[in-house]
């Protein structure tokens, strides 16, 4: 079975599993695979699949796929809204992640990364949405990361650091 799947049908049982059926749930689901540089094949399928489990699990979802920067925010402020009168909140991601000096980023859509420095600025920095769901103060929240963490921009970058760097969440929040 691959993974991913695996892993979805394991979020249904937790998540079927908490009390409340009727409890306000809200998620933000994203897959970008369009990029320039370095595409991928699946992130668009995964998030579709996403959406669709999360749907029939009594999710309002907010969807997106192949989205820029100004379309990746505007998507997380709308969650954020809902997100304060939701009891669970959940994010999932799927595209390229990367790590950059400690923090990890969510590469959007037609990014201009020339140069390691430049990805806080093009990117989104997943401690956006962290912070988003502790202002929230929500019972649960759930953060999914699907993300490619092979660096797609390696060539004009001194460092290379794989992988995602840990992060720290809020009270009630499962990453």
């Amino acid at each position: 079975m691959k993974p991913f799947f695996l892993l979805i049908f394991l979020f249904a049982l937790v998540i079927s599993a908490v009390p409340g059926h009727s409890s306000t749930r809200v998620a933000l689901v994203i897959g970008n695979g369009d990029y320039r540089s370095a595409p991928l094949q699946n992130p668009v399928n995964d998030a579709g699949d996403m959406a669709k489990l999360l749907l029939s699990l009594g999710f309002e979802v907010i969807s997106r796929t192949n989205v820029d920067k100004r379309g990746m925010l505007k998507a997380v402020n709308s969650f954020s809204k809902k997100l304060r009168r939701s009891e669970i909140g959940l994010f999932f991601f799927a595209g390229h992640g990367m790590q950059v000096d400690g923090h990890n980023y969510l590469i959007p859509i037609g990014v201009n990364v020339m140069e390691e420095n430049d990805v806080e600025f093009e990117a989104i920095d997943a401690s956006r949405i962290i912070a988003k769901m502790r202002d929230a103060e929500n019972p649960l929240n759930i953060v999914i990361l699907d993300a490619c963490r092979n660096n797609p921009f390696k060539r004009s970058f001194r460092s290379s650091t794989q992988g995602l760097a840990r992060m720290d969440a809020p009270k009630g929040t499962i990453i």
